[in-house]
């Protein structure tokens, strides 16, 4: 304060931060006059209240931050210094701010705004009457008058509007704030021009209207319906006010007052009759919302930045609006959504397209606002069926679809997707809905944006409707043929849809055929023209690759082999089971798939991408083909298993697992070949040295040994314990062990419970006379002690839930044990002293 230069302010913050650290420590118990001692020495000088009002902030930043958790004890703490400051020193600090905020109010803005900040910081916490009284409030009322104080001074405002009190009290405080405020001239929104202002007042605006909300449900709650009426009513004479910010053309000041308005609509929720002047203020949000969802002429489609992203974010709070509004009046939200619908949708070719936009919209925005379970709108209350039956025929045969803006365009494939049991009622529009799909409105587009999204949509349009398709499916495989043509990278020109998007065009020509009434030879026939283009692509790229020598070219080759295998998996998501592939007759056609896709596996080349691909494929095999796939699994097993890393594996092991739990016994011989081979493969992997901070090999490390123990239970799980028995007694042991160190000595709890279950599964099949020789031994010396050291381990975290699940299925291993006579037997042995120790121990521990 004595310095002739100010101090730099993140100097004065670190300032504020350590003496209000200092003040946490010390008040309760050696520093009582923490606040006087303060006072006496800034002497409201303005250097010196700058610090004071850092310090009172960083000690509200401390006790009542709501973005920091704090410790159960920090909670006591920090509630017994503000009960003590309440006590002792809070109406001091009070009357401080009033003189700073007299005394500043003309000559030091910056002070002012700073004490109003923490005015407002501190009055949820303190007693509302020092300063909700007609000193201070004047006072604040005042500041709204001045420009630079009035944004703050609403800030404050809005923090004692918010303050929690007495229903009766926070009415007449609101309501005589709204008096002073309107007498004032701030209730004329038209005249200000200052936006950011009129954002802040908005929200104090929508802070009042929401206390005398909250206030109206106590009183109703309480049955004192007489101050309820005056509550209600005072909340009508807000309503003109809240439209005016409402329907303002700046989004900010419209997004802060959606809260009331949401809150208000519930209010007529409940009412059983409304009155004119409330049917006229439903009406009125109604045309607001309609309003405020158009697009701005600046909104940049084809960039979308953080502003788009804003508008993206509004536009989700005036659905709920919408919503709230069709709870109120569905039948008046209907009839309103329909007139501008008419209107807009009978001269569309002359309209802007953000009003185009925005009336699809709003019949797309009905499907959820007007709730019907199975999207059943077309069937039911006949009045709501027909004027959506009405909407959506204006919308399929209006043309409005080649409407030249992609917002238009999007919006309309996305309402007739949504809308899609239409289609079962008027199933004559199907074709040209069909060629908006198809052709430059759809799957062509000029914009990549509405191509992409149409690929999706058009795939779900032919997935619901399903049989209807019937008569159109050979015209659309035609027409989607050049859709299908996979891109190798020679071929130097950019195809219309990217490689994520033809997953869903080779889904849906599947679907088409499957779900066809063909009879199984032409389904066949079907499904090998979509399919044999891509196997011979393969089987030409995967010769290419062999001989590729640049790195850039190989892996864009790997990459085409890839989307390949991608879209020949795709297409089998037709099929539910081995059955539905066997009535189509299209079993050969997928073998040979696994036949053309398999030799990638010997690729020495791009492994890494080949083998996800195939995998991929063998998997949907495995439900598709059932046991036919089985005679590819061993050499396939054996290519996946050479010079593989911790990911390789990873994704190798629930394939495994898959055909385990599928097949059993089926596959116990290969199960018995591959076994010793998977486990050397991932333990040179789990026992290679990696960098100490290497966080990434860590990770992958600990996933591996996660797949490694979901693999074990799944053998012992699926009923094949006999295949770890017949490994040998070294090599049983040496898995047990692994088993034994994944309970205890690793900090994963998930690794613990799966070990845990394999302990317990072990117990049950071995823990008789005929389990391996040795394995009784086993479980005295080392699965007993490990159902006890686990849970003494310092990271053995009772918080977590996974550590709680663990240690569950340790419970049942023990109880597992227990039920089994032979240890019980072990277990009253002189020699059982070490298993008494760990009991002891473990009991020591538990007590607390």
């Amino acid at each position: 304060m004595l310095n002739p230069q100010p101090e730099k302010t993140f100097i004065r913050n670190k300032a504020a931060q350590v003496f209000a650290l200092l003040f946490v420590t010390e008040y309760l118990t050696k520093w009582p006059k923490f606040f006087f001692d303060i006072l006496s020495v800034v002497d409201l000088n303005p250097r010196g209240v700058d610090l004071y009002l850092r310090i009172l902030m960083a000690i509200d930043s401390e006790l009542v931050d709501r973005d920091v958790v704090h410790t159960s004890e920090e909670a006591r703490r920090n509630t017994l210094i503000k009960d003590t400051m309440r006590e002792q020193c809070i109406p001091n600090l009070v009357e401080s701010w009033y003189q700073i905020l007299q005394n500043y109010q003309f000559t030091n803005s910056e002070v002012t705004c700073q004490c109003l900040e923490v005015v407002g910081a501190y009055v949820s916490w303190i007693d509302l009457s020092l300063i909700a009284n007609d000193r201070f409030i004047n006072m604040l009322l005042g500041h709204m008058s001045i420009e630079v104080l009035r944004e703050e001074a609403c800030d404050c405002l809005f923090e004692v509007v918010n303050k929690g009190m007495d229903p009766v009290d926070k009415m007449k405080l609101v309501e005589s704030l709204c008096q002073v405020l309107q007498s004032a001239g701030f209730f004329s929104i038209d005249q200000e021009e200052d936006v950011d202002f009129l954002a802040r007042f908005s929200k104090l605006v929508n802070g009042m209207g929401q206390s005398l909300i909250v206030s109206w449900s106590k009183l109703i709650k309480n049955g004192d319906i007489k101050n309820a009426q005056e509550a209600l009513q005072a909340i009508e004479t807000k309503v003109a006010l809240m439209l005016q910010l409402l329907i303002h053309e700046d989004d900010d000041i419209s997004s802060n007052i959606i809260g009331f308005c949401y809150d208000y609509l519930h209010i007529l929720k409940q009412l059983t009759v409304l009155s004119d002047q409330q049917k006229a203020n439903v009406e009125a949000i109604m045309l607001a919302v309609m309003k405020k969802l158009t697009y701005d002429e600046e909104y940049n489609f084809e960039n979308e930045g953080e502003d788009e992203a804003m508008f993206v974010e509004y536009r989700k709070q005036l659905k709920l609006l919408l919503d709230r509004l069709a709870q109120v009046s569905p039948e008046l939200l209907l009839a309103s959504v329909r007139r501008v619908f008419s209107s807009t949708l009978q001269n569309w070719q002359t309209t802007r397209f953000m009003e185009v936009e925005v009336a699809i919209r709003l019949l797309y925005m009905l499907a959820e606002a007007l709730p019907v379970s199975h999207g059943a709108h077309f069937s039911g209350d006949v009045s709501k069926a027909s004027a959506l039956q009405d909407m959506m025929r204006t919308l399929v045969t209006s043309g409005v679809s080649s409407y030249q803006h992609t917002s238009v365009t999007l919006e309309f494939f996305e309402t007739v997707v949504r809308y899609e049991k239409f289609f079962t009622v008027e199933p004559q529009h199907i074709p040209c809905v069909l060629m908006a799909f198809l052709d430059h409105r759809g799957l062509r587009h000029s914009s990549a944006k509405v191509r992409s999204r149409t690929a999706y949509l058009f795939s779900r349009f032919v997935k619901s409707l399903n049989k209807q398709m019937n008569p159109f499916i050979e015209d659309i495989l035609n027409r989607i043929q050049d859709l299908l043509e996979l891109s190798p990278p020679e071929n130097g020109h950019q195809s219309l849809l990217s490689s994520d998007d033809q997953l869903f065009i080779y889904e849906t020509a599947g679907v088409l055929i499957v779900n066809s009434e063909y009879p199984a030879e032409r389904k066949q026939a079907l499904m090998r023209n979509l399919l044999t283009p891509l196997m011979e692509k393969f089987k030409i790229l995967l010769e290419k690759l062999m001989l590729a020598q640049d790195e850039e070219r190989q892996a864009s080759l790997a990459d085409c082999l890839n989307h390949a295998v991608g879209f020949a998996s795709r297409t089998s998501k037709a099929f539910s089971n081995k059955q539905t592939v066997k009535q189509c007759g299209c079993s050969e056609v997928y073998l040979d798939c696994l036949q053309t896709f398999l030799p990638a596996l010997s690729c020495p080349l791009q492994k890494d991408i080949l083998r996800s691909g195939v995998r991929t494929f063998l998997h949907r095999m495995i439900i598709c083909l059932e046991e036919e796939v089985l005679p590819f699994i061993p050499s396939a097993s054996e290519h996946m298993l050479k010079d593989c890393e911790a990911k390789d594996l990873q994704e190798f092991i629930p394939l495994i697992n898959q055909i385990t739990a599928k097949f059993k016994i089926q596959v116990s011989p290969f199960l018995q070949q591959m076994f010793m081979p998977l486990l050397h493969a991932i333990f040179e992997v789990l026992l290679r040295p990696a960098e100490e901070n290497d966080q990434s090999a860590a990770l992958e490390k600990q996933m591996l040994r996660r797949s490694y123990f979901a693999f074990l239970q799944t053998v012992t799980g699926s009923g094949m314990s006999e295949v770890i028995a017949n490994q040998g007694a070294e090599n049983v042991e040496r898995v047990l062990v692994t088993v034994i160190q994944g309970a205890v000595e690793y900090p994963d709890p998930i690794a613990q419970k799966t070990c845990f279950i394999i302990l317990s599964k072990l117990v049950e099949l071995w823990g008789g006379k005929d389990g391996p020789v040795g394995f009784a031994d086993f479980v005295y010396k080392h699965i007993v002690p490990a159902c006890f050291l686990a849970p003494l381990k310092q990271t053995f975290d009772l918080a977590d839930a996974q550590t709680v699940l663990a240690l569950s299925e340790c419970a049942v291993t023990l109880k597992t044990i227990h039920l089994k006579r032979e240890f019980c037997q072990a277990l009253q042995q002189p020699d059982a002293k070490v298993f008494k120790n760990y009991l002891k121990v473990f009991f020591q521990r538990a007590k607390p």
